[in-house]
């Protein structure tokens, strides 16, 4: 049995802050390498096996746990100079906290997902996830496929990004019930106004109807009249098209014109 598995037993996973955690070292040596040289951030160490190896080949390393039992025994074990380690929410953390900061590596809980997105996307930052395999996939979603989505329009726009290698659920304890992937994002250059950001999300929302009906059906969300709605959408480009068939930087182009003119 694998001690680390054990261990897990011992302890009793928390199931409301999502553990499920990675047990396969030769997984965690491969996310390691991405640290080399380089001051990191880990969401949810977790028992460390992450950590420790990137504390061996990284800068820094800022680790935030919110199990105060686990932020206990990392403590305890991880005795490295150039750990910084914090029991607390990661999403409340101040921006001090991640001065310097060039990478994330980290198992993150699924149900952290979206909102791991949304940081990186704030702090601009590089990261190496494991996250859930339909989540990769929705992130990786092409034009007219089942699975393209705002996450993928969004994710498309705001990083370049590449699918590392699929982890099976079993390497995991407590095994989840999906399998994950490795994704390695690159933060893009490319500025995107909060207006256009949001009427890509509204407009991804209706995603199947034209992109005239997807805008003129968001008018409430944009607090303009059905008559102005019908107005902005006659003008865009690509009015008649279903916007799930249209590419992230059309959808971009689109919804930038149409926040110029509310």
């Amino acid at each position: 049995m694998n001690p680390t598995i054990e261990r897990i037993k011992s302890l009793r996973a928390n199931r409301k802050l999502g553990q499920n955690f990675m047990v396969n070292e030769a997984i965690a040596d491969s996310e390691a390498e991405y640290a080399s040289g380089r001051s990191v951030v880990e969401l949810g160490p977790g028992l460390g096996v992450l950590t420790s190896r990137l504390c061996a080949i990284a800068k820094r390393v800022v680790a935030v746990e919110r199990d105060e039992r686990l932020y206990n025994i990392l403590s305890e074990e991880l005795k490295f100079d150039n750990l910084t380690l914090i029991n607390g929410d990661f999403f409340k953390q101040p921006d001090s906290v991640f001065k310097g900061c060039d990478i994330m590596v980290s198992n993150i809980p699924y149900n952290l997902s979206s909102k791991t997105i949304s940081w990186l996307l704030k702090y601009k930052m590089e990261a190496l996830l494991c996250v859930q395999e339909e989540f990769a996939e929705h992130m990786l979603a092409k034009p007219d496929t089942k699975k393209y989505s705002k996450l993928s329009v969004t994710t498309s726009l705001t990083f370049s990004a590449y699918q590392m290698m699929r982890v099976p659920r079993n390497n995991f304890y407590p095994v989840p019930r999906v399998d994950s992937t490795l994704i390695y994002l690159k933060p893009r250059s490319r500025e995107i106004s909060p207006e256009a950001m949001r009427l890509i999300s509204l407009v991804m929302e209706h995603k199947k109807k034209s992109l005239r009906n997807a805008f003129i059906d968001s008018r409430a969300a944009l607090g303009i009249t059905q008559a102005r709605a019908v107005e902005i959408a006659s003008l865009l480009e690509c009015s008649d098209s279903r916007v799930f068939k249209l590419a992230p930087e059309k959808i971009l182009e689109c919804c930038t014109a149409a926040a110029s003119m509310l």
